[in-house]
């Protein structure tokens, strides 16, 4: 019988209503949207190439920091250039595979960015908390190991979710009020109940922010007990100003994510989620290589001497 749906849903179509109700807004959203996506793809790829090429860059920080990249660079990728041919062409259709297949490379890269920052202010816990022991502590099997693991949690909370979005037949109208084929946006045009799904989707969700959150507030409790026994005022501004710019990427995420998870789904609200949702899966990902960039030295020197480098050949 599953297999009956399953063979069923594989040849239905949805129609991405993305931001079709403002007609004259499309042609400045297409062109907002790929100035955006370049950044993007230009920054991560360049802060992976940057950290790779400078021998100072290669400590535990950066390397956390090139895995960031990374995952922001491939969910912008798998989020951003549907949206863009939405807006590019009347023709806003997506099939079924093509819509499950995005949600499916989305939260894989979702669930990794959120722990991975969590793996980020851990590095920083120890890096403040017990500088001598540091490179000790982190070492090389260590951090690949931190970095494995969020990508390996995505990988089981995707397969998980989207297996039960499978488990579900589509009939009728297909048409989904947003850019992105988030889950609740799938589940909506279902004619099967959803309950199961949507109950799975919301205990994971509960239990990847809390947890992450845990973590990150954890580590920076005892990072600012540690900063505040410093005798040194110049040292404990150095210190805090390793953890900037990671607290400012932390505060973007996980403050929207509240927002949308705050925002009732209801028909009145969808344009705020869809405001959301173009802050969570298209700007976050262009913000956090400037945000790091930005704030770094020693980035902005190995930018500064590339370009120099470039310059005179």
């Amino acid at each position: 019988m599953l297999l009956a749906e399953g063979n069923r849903s594989s040849e239905v179509t949805f129609i991405l209503l993305g931001f079709s109700e403002y007609p004259d807004l499309q042609v400045p959203l297409f062109l907002v949207f790929l100035s955006i996506y370049t950044v993007t793809v230009l920054g991560n790829l360049g802060m992976i190439i940057i950290i790779r090429i400078n021998p100072k860059l290669h400590t535990p920080m950066y390397f956390f920091l090139s895995h960031l990249s990374f995952v922001d660079f491939c969910y912008s990728t798998t989020v951003t250039p549907k949206l863009l041919e939405n807006l590019a062409v009347e023709d806003r259709t997506i099939s079924f595979m093509g819509c499950i297949m995005q949600f499916f490379l989305a939260c894989i890269f979702v669930v990794a960015e959120t722990f991975m920052l969590a793996v980020m202010a851990y590095d920083r816990f120890v890096a403040i908390c017990n500088p001598l022991l540091y490179t000790v502590v982190m070492s090389p099997k260590l951090c690949v190991s931190l970095v494995s693991g969020p990508y390996a949690w995505g990988i089981v909370s995707s397969m998980t979710l989207t297996y039960f979005l499978l488990a579900l037949s589509f009939c009728g109208s297909n048409i989904m009020n947003n850019f992105v084929c988030e889950h609740s946006v799938i589940v909506s045009v279902s004619c099967s109940d959803p309950y199961i799904s949507q109950v799975l989707c919301f205990v994971i969700a509960i239990f990847n922010e809390v947890s992450s959150l845990v973590i990150i507030l954890t580590t920076y409790i005892f990072i600012f007990v540690t900063l505040m026994k410093m005798p040194s005022a110049g040292g404990c501004h150095k210190a805090f100003s390793t953890c900037a710019s990671h607290l400012t990427a932390i505060t973007i995420f996980h403050g929207t994510v509240l927002f949308l998870y705050c925002v009732p789904h209801s028909k009145n609200s969808w344009l705020m989620v869809k405001v959301g949702s173009v802050f969570y899966t298209v700007v976050i990902p262009m913000l956090n290589p400037l945000i790091y960039s930005l704030r770094n030295k020693d980035v902005k020197d190995t930018v500064r001497k590339l370009m120099n480098h470039l310059t005179k050949s």
